[in-house]
Parts: structure tokens; C-alpha cells; sequence
């Protein structure tokens, strides 16, 4: 919603909207340009009568915005509604989907093209390091958008991603995630054959073919031309990692058993591998060449809160992730482990989304933090939004990786943590906080903290 509002206010319109608790980055990106955030929901906000209200999916039926919007005969879209209807038109939108690293491929994929001339448009679930924002209106052909599997309004329980039309998709990866939402894999799958059945018959799919559940909904629901990318030998995409550091990784890329290019990256990991062969494949297929291409993945800054570094204090690295799902936990820590191969790794983190307050994956997670030499698990974020009795457990995660060798605590308050961790962090730790929330404003708190021991 924060980046539609950029994109909205970008187009010339006059923006602004409510919410209840607006945190960095996207708060910082809405004041730099002028967008006011309203404190709370409250019917008064619409008295001025605006043209056109955009419902966000965390508006309920009773919100009282919704309902004042209703009751005034104001016009109103969901998010992914407004997207369509005011931007996707005219252009040819490349939608970045799947159930992890939406975020990290699609953010690359509008740096590609940026790097190389082609001034796309774009609107991103983060905010891209190169452009210092989630959004942007481009002069170019190509929309890059991140398509969300996620429920679209409380009149639209269908996902985000069937409002984009496709005319390229990348799908990165099928698991179960979103509970709340889809009751199995199952569901899951289903939601993704709907997405892929939208791409024409003169449309791209590009798809990772070392992901199963992938290539099952693929098979059954594409009429369009597909290539897929991966680490397998059948893969038309196929990469691997030659080398890594501290700074990234050099990378090797085949096309149809061909050498495309040798690349460098600053990003790590076999998940960032499989991403950038995704986005190579579609700039490719967009008319990019092995050279624009190479030096868009070198110039790539990142995205904020994807293993952003905070800073460092005294040799210890404070670094922010968003990784909330088991399997992008595992694939976080294995990448930093082999970028900080020497180095001890500290992992943190918050149970705080939907599916990660619900025991549903209380096994998994245990499984997912073998990387880390250290792991402090805090309190679930509002336990009392998961169903009674499917609740998330931290002790019995921290039992859990006990049982697996690992060093683990249950520390519930971020006071806690920042405390233990200002007095055992030790000089070439990394310490990556994972959490889709604020987390208490742990990362500031910690590297005050850090800082204050340095001048002891």
C-alpha cells in the first residue's frame, strides 16, 4: 500500500492514507515525498470526499473507513484493483510470483532493465537500494510488479496475483505458507494454476525447476511458452556458484547447455543463485545481452530489510532480514554461512507473521537454523491472533534446536536479547535479525548498545 501510494503520488495525484503503526522503511520513504500518513481509522478522514478510496487487505468489512466509504457512495478498489485498472494498461507487465524471493527478483529484475536503458516502471514489496524506493514510473515498456498470493481485500478473498495481468512471470517456488488463507499445499497450488492459466498463449513463463511443486502446477496449467531456470542439468537456466566471499559470489551461467557468461554478484546463496538466473532469463528474453546483463547483477544494491546490513560496531555486523518462513530461514542462514564461512553467526528471530504465530511448521523450524551457530528465539508477536491451541511454541523450538546440537535460547523481550547480545557478541560476529516487523527497534537499540561497549 505504501508503494501504490509512491506510485499513485508519482503520477501527479494528491495521496495519503491511515494506518495504525508505520515503521522504516516505508515510513521514511512516504514522508520524504510528502505523503501523509493518518494515525489511525477514522470516518472523518474521508469528509473531504476523495475521488477514489483504495481498501488495503488489512481492512475488515467493519473497518470504519471502509464503512464511511460505502455509506458516503465513494468509489473504492482493492490495492491490486487500482494497480490494474491505472497502470498495468499499455504496458507489458513482467510479474515476479512464488512463495519465496518475490522481493529479491523482482527488485533485480527492475534494475536490470533500469541498468541497461530500458526505464521500466515498477512496484516492489521493498524498497530498492538503487532507486531508494519501492516504486517508479518508467518511460519504457515493461511493469515489473511483485504478485502476492495473498488475499486481496475483504470483498476480494481471491489473490493479488490474478489482477496483474501477466504477459512474462517468473514463479520461483510452491510451499504451503499463509494458513490462515490456504487451509493446505493443496489450495496453495490451486491459487498458482489460476495465476499461471492467466499468462497468453503468446506470454513467457520462466519457472524453477528444481522446486516439484512448481513444476507440477506448470505442467498442468500453462499454455504459454516456458523455459525453466535452476541448478539441475535439464534446467534451460542453468548456474552455479565458482566462488564466494565476503563481499558475494562469482557465478557461471549455461543457456541450453551453451556458455552464457560469467557473472559477479553481490548478493550469497543458492536461493540469490536461482533468482538471478530467473531475472537473466527475462531480460534475455527482453533483449538484454550477456554484458548488459552482468553488469546490472554487479551494480545490484539490494533491497532493504533482504540481509541489509545495519552496521557494524567493534568488528560485530548487525544485519536485517525478513526471512519468517522455515525454508527461507534455512536458505538465509546456509547463504550468509557460506558468504561468513569464519565468522560466528548469531541468528534471531521473531515469530510474527500469521503462519509463524501457528504451529504449523514447529518441526520445520527446528530443522531450519543448523547454520547458526547461535540462535535466540523471542516471544510470538500477539499470540492471542493465532487460534488457541495452534499456537507457536519458542520454548519447544529452543528444546528442539537443543536436541539438534545447536546453541539456543528463549529470550522474550527484546531488552533481553539486546542485553545478552551486547555482552557476549565478540569481535567478526554477524548477527542477522529476522522478523517481518519493527521487532521492538532491535537494530538500533543493538548497535547503540555495541557502540557504548566500544568506547569502554
Amino acid at each position: 500500500m505504501g508503494s501504490l501510494a509512491g506510485l499513485l503520488r508519482e503520477a501527479g495525484h494528491q495521496v495519503r492514507g491511515s494506518d495504525e503503526a508505520v515503521y522504516p522503511p516505508m515510513s521514511t520513504m512516504l514522508a520524504e515525498r510528502g505523503i501523509q500518513v493518518l494515525n489511525g481509522y477514522h470516518a472523518d478522514h474521508l469528509e473531504d470526499r476523495p475521488d477514489l478510496v483504495v481498501v488495503g487487505n488489512v481492512a475488515s468489512r467493519s473497518n470504519v473507513e471502509a464503512v464511511a466509504a460505502v455509506a458516503l457512495g465513494l468509489p473504492f478498489l482493492s490495492m491490486p484493483q487500482a494497480i490494474s485498472r491505472l497502470f498495468l494498461e499499455g504496458h507489458h507487465p513482467i510479474v515476479v510470483t512464488g512463495t519465496h524471493g518475490k522481493t529479491t527478483t523482482a527488485a533485480l529484475m527492475a534494475w536490470l532493465l533500469q541498468s541497461a536503458g530500458r526505464e521500466p516502471s515498477f512496484l516492489v514489496g521493498g524498497v530498492l537500494r538503487n532507486f531508494d524506493r519501492s516504486f517508479g514510473l518508467g518511460a519504457g515498456d515493461d511493469f515489473v510488479i511483485e504478485g502476492d498470493e495473498y488475499e486481496t481485500s475483504y470483498f476480494d478473498k481471491g489473490p493479488k496475483f490474478m489482477h496483474y495481468r501477466p504477459q512474462t512471470a517468473i514463479l520461483t517456488s510452491v510451499e504451503f505458507d499463509h494458513a490462515e488463507m490456504y487451509g493446505s499445499l493443496d489450495a496453495v497450488k490451486t491459487a498458482f494454476r489460476g495465476f499461471v492459466g492467466l499468462i497468453p498463449a503468446d506470454g513467457r513463463l520462466i519457472h524453477c525447476i528444481d522446486d516439484p511443486n512448481v513444476q507440477e502446477v506448470v505442467v498442468s496449467s500453462s499454455i504459454c511458452a516456458r523455459e525453466s531456470y535452476g541448478t539441475a542439468d535439464s534446467a534451460h537456466w542453468r548456474g552455479s556458484i565458482v566462488g564466494v566471499d565476503a563481499e558475494g559470489m562469482d557465478l557461471k551461467v549455461m543457456h541450453d547447455g551453451r556458455p552464457f557468461g560469467n557473472f559477479r554478484s553481490p548478493l550469497s546463496g543458492v536461493q540469490n543463485l536461482r533468482n538471478i538466473l530467473a531475472v537473466t532469463a527475462v531480460a534475455h528474453a527482453r533483449g538484454l545481452d550477456a554484458g548488459e546483463i552482468g553488469e546490472g547483477l554487479r551494480s545490484f544494491a539490494g533491497v532493504r530489510r533482504r540481509q541489509e546490513v545495519r552496521g557494524t560496531v567493534g568488528g560485530v555486523v548487525v544485519m536485517d532480514d525478513f526471512a519468517h518462513h522455515p525454508t527461507a530461514v534455512r536458505l538465509t542462514l546456509d547463504g550468509l554461512r557460506q558468504r561468513y564461512c569464519d565468522r560466528r553467526l548469531w541468528a534471531i528471530f521473531e515469530p510474527r507473521t500469521n503462519t509463524s504465530r501457528r504451529s504449523v511448521f514447529q518441526q520445520e523450524y527446528a530443522e531450519s537454523f543448523d547454520a547458526a551457530d547461535r540462535v535466540i528465539v523471542a516471544a510470538v508477536d500477539h499470540p492471542e491472533r493465532a487460534p488457541e491451541g495452534q499456537r507457536f511454541s519458542p520454548e519447544l523450538l529452543v528444546a528442539d534446536l537443543k536436541a539438534r546440537g545447536r546453541d539456543a535460547s528463549f529470550l522474550p523481550s527484546v531488552s533481553e536479547i539486546v542485553k545478552r547480545l551486547i555482552r557476549e557478541a565478540r569481535p567478526g560476529d554477524v548477527i542477522v535479525v529476522m522478523s517481518n516487523g519493527s521487532f521492538g527497534g532491535i537494530h538500533g537499540r543493538l548497535l547503540e548498545g555495541l557502540s557504548g561497549r566500544s568506547t569502554i
